[in-house]
């Protein structure tokens, strides 16, 4: 962590007093919630405001981390006021926190590959015991493959209450239901997001004793509680686990989700927890707190910096990609590169992802050439020989306006493309507007693949929404419906935005709402948001409130954005927001300098010239 210190730009002159706040931080302590001055005191420690937790009696001693005090400083200057989700380039993670072979770096969230990664997230919580594999005997995987088919063909198309009734009878004709099995089951249960019935399914083997339940499982089925039935759900059900299993996976499994939904005083709550039991501080823990604080609050990220290099937690991978993202979207160019120089300092060096994060940063910065220079890099010695890098430099070169280079990489994959370049070279096209490259690609998959899942689909609507094809759109989706593909949240996202750019207001919002109600699926903050920024630039504070109450009922609670939405609605409707702080409050978000400059535009009793004259 000390290398990580020379990421900050050099000191300028700042207020003694910030510097001795910030010197006061030199004991890891306690999180806790914000309240209406942002400080509210616990038996030893507080957080405060300004994102510092310190001991109750300051300490004046050596200033522990000038990197926690040169990171704050800079972010707070430089980060745009107007951060939502979609400009994080990290979105919720979905992948479970439980899965102890599954590295901290890897569990990427969706955004910043798309949120298409969702529908790859797989579930790694009951461990596969690759002994009990037989590999000698082709007899026998042909017979696992067959077994896992027919679970879960049964786990589909049973209904609830009779799903344990026909295991059961599976069962007793002479099938196996062992731990292989069951992991298979539930990693393709949650990649098809099924989770109400991959729960089912955890209930059963718990209550059965097919599996005995190690602290992974519980920790599997905390997880599906939490996404299922909510949080506090899954708080009562970790209290019925065995003492001997209640450790320090199944709290950071809930910790992931509170981070996931993006609620600050369960999650500081839930970290909290987790150091008062005495489980030593992971990098995972520490990722998630990054991860949240970036979503709600970047200028707390130093203070995590600090704990973790107080309790000696190392940075990941995962550590290094979130604070390039956060330099890279605050505009903070220098910062960003000396956030990668410290991983090379620090031994680690930044992988494909990372180097086309830092690629995409410069492009939006202006700085093409040097983006161009990593793509080189990363093409190394060719397409042809590194494979991999296809996918990743396609969309970047087309960022660039490089048609030429697209083609020119697209050619070397076309003969046997694979899928994640097709993806890849529509979205190119779709940057280039070469809408007819794009559908040709699109076609090519479809003659050599047959049947595609939904994602693949998805990446072709996102190509008519973007360009206001709505007929085109239209047409797309019925055809998905035609070829059996489940019309999920990607493609409800598209297909609203599509009516919107159409200026099928209405038409966009009875879709959502019956699509959400009966398909019952969660759809994409992205999806209310486009609909949101409909109604606020129209000033219709009618539409937006409603919009508003609808993002909270399906669970997106505590985002800046929303608000900054409903806001200007206000504005644009020269309409005064009565009470609108006292309903942020409520919801323990607090505003931004952007959100405080439109509350002080839209309160009626607010003072000006005038009518100070008047008074």
């Amino acid at each position: 962590m000390l290398a990580l210190r020379r990421a900050a730009n050099p000191i300028r002159s700042h207020s003694a007093i910030i510097v001795v706040a910030r010197a006061c931080c030199t004991k890891s302590g306690r999180l806790s919630t914000n309240t209406e001055q942002g400080e509210q005191c616990h038996v030893n420690h507080y957080w405060r405001s300004d994102g510092c937790y310190t001991p109750n009696s300051f300490s004046y001693g050596h200033f522990t981390s000038a990197f926690a005090f040169l990171w704050s400083r800079n972010l707070s200057s430089q980060t745009s006021t107007t951060s939502s989700d979609e400009e994080d380039g990290f979105s919720d993670l979905d992948i479970p926190p439980e899965a102890e072979n599954v590295k901290d770096e890897e569990l990427m969230p969706e955004g910043e590959l798309s949120e298409e990664r969702s529908e790859e997230a797989v579930d790694n919580s009951i461990e596969f015991l690759d002994a009990e594999v037989d590999s000698k005997s082709e007899k026998n995987r042909l017979r696992k493959r067959s077994s896992v088919s027919s679970v879960l063909t049964i786990i589909q198309e049973a209904p609830r209450h009779a799903m344990a009734e026909a295991l059961d009878k599976w069962v007793e004709e002479g099938n196996k239901l062992g731990r292989d099995e069951a992991f298979v089951a539930l990693l393709n249960l949650r990649k098809w997001k099924l989770y109400p019935k991959a729960l089912q399914f955890m209930e059963y083997l718990e209550a059965t004793k097919h599996i005995d339940f190690v602290e992974r499982d519980y920790s599997s089925r905390v997880d599906l509680v939490a996404k299922v039935y909510g949080l506090h759900r899954a708080e009562k059900y970790i209290e019925k686990i065995p003492p001997v299993y209640r450790g320090e996976m199944i709290y950071r499994t809930l910790l992931a989700n509170c981070v996931a939904t993006s609620n600050v005083m369960k999650s500081e709550e839930i970290f909290n927890k987790i150091r008062d039991l005495g489980f030593s501080l992971t990098t995972f823990a520490c990722n998630q707190l990054l991860l949240l604080y970036k979503r709600v609050d970047r200028k707390k990220i130093a203070d995590v910096l600090l704990m973790m290099e107080k309790e000696n937690v190392k940075p990941s991978l995962f550590t290094y990609k979130l604070l390039v993202d956060v330099k890279g979207t605050a505009k903070d160019i220098s910062g960003m590169e000396q956030i990668v120089e410290t991983m090379r300092v620090e031994g680690m060096e930044p992988d494909i992802l990372i180097q086309a994060m830092v690629a995409k940063y410069y492009i939006y910065a202006g700085l093409k050439d040097k983006a161009d220079a990593i793509l080189k890099k990363i093409e190394g010695d060719g397409v042809k020989e590194n494979r991999d890098a296809c996918k990743v430099i396609l969309p970047l070169y087309a960022a660039l306006g490089k048609a030429e280079e697209v083609e020119r990489v697209w050619k070397m994959c076309e003969t046997k493309p694979r899928l994640d370049e097709c993806l890849a070279v529509i979205e190119a096209w779709d940057k280039l507007d070469k809408i007819e490259n794009a559908e040709k690609v699109f076609e090519n998959m479809f003659k050599t693949y047959n049947k595609l899942s939904a994602k693949y689909y998805n990446a072709l609507m996102k190509v008519y929404a973007n360009h206001k094809l709505l007929h085109k759109g239209k047409e797309l989706v019925k055809r998905m419906s035609d070829n059996g593909c489940r019309i999920g949240p990607l493609t409800l996202d598209a297909l609203v935005k599509c009516y919107v750019e159409a200026q099928e207001v209405e038409k966009a919002d009875s879709i959502l709402k019956k699509a959400s109600q009966r398909n019952q699926m969660k759809p994409l903050y992205s999806t209310y948001l486009t609909l949101l920024d409909n109604y606020a630039k129209k000033g219709d504070i009618h539409g937006a409130e409603k919009i508003f109450y609808r993002t909270r009922q399906v669970g997106y609670l505590g985002r800046m954005k929303q608000y900054q939405l409903l806001l200007q609605a206000y504005i644009n409707a020269r309409s005064p927001a009565y009470g609108f702080r006292e309903r942020m409050k409520a919801d323990n978000v607090f505003p931004n300098k952007a959100v405080a400059a439109q509350l002080a535009s839209v309160d009626a009793f607010r003072k000006t010239p005038i009518s100070e004259l008047l008074d």
